[in-house]
């Protein structure tokens, strides 16, 4: 009796773990398509499910390698089944992390460049003058913040 509630417990777990990390994995997917048809504004529309997903999958897993006797029971298909979710999970994290820095570099470097041309439009802005007068200048100011 008490080897089948561990054994049931033990596979509800399991398909909890599967589910959440393939809805992760879906919505993962669907951002990288995103990203791919060079559409990352559709990305920020999910962004809060997404991070929701990620937060729980963390604290999931970190329960998982505190205890991992917990899954213990679970029957070997569904050990296989966890197994092949998180596989698939981390093909789509690989590629998804790779759009999402070619996005942020893509993102900076427009920046740079625009901040180089702006600079470059203005010219060098000197202080004083030869008569000791401050030389007009374009008030307009150009920021660049490193962090994404």
């Amino acid at each position: 009796m008490i080897d089948t509630a561990l054994t049931v417990n033990a596979s509800a777990r399991v398909r909890q773990l599967i589910d959440l990390t393939q809805a992760l994995t879906r919505r993962l997917s669907d951002e990288l398509a995103a990203f791919e048809a060079q559409r990352p504004q559709d990305v920020a529309e999910g962004l809060a499910e997404t991070q929701d997903l990620a937060n729980r999958y963390r604290r999931e897993s970190a329960q998982l390698k505190a205890d991992p006797s917990g899954l213990a029971h679970a029957p070997a298909a569904d050990r296989a089944a966890l197994i092949k979710a998180t596989e698939a999970f981390e093909v789509i994290l690989g590629r998804h992390a790779r759009a999402v820095e070619a996005a942020r570099i893509i993102s900076e470097g427009l920046v740079k460049t625009l901040a180089a041309e702006i600079r470059q439009q203005r010219g060098a802005p000197n202080a004083y003058g030869a008569t000791g007068q401050a030389t007009p200048t374009d008030a307009c100011a150009v920021a660049f913040n490193r962090s994404a």
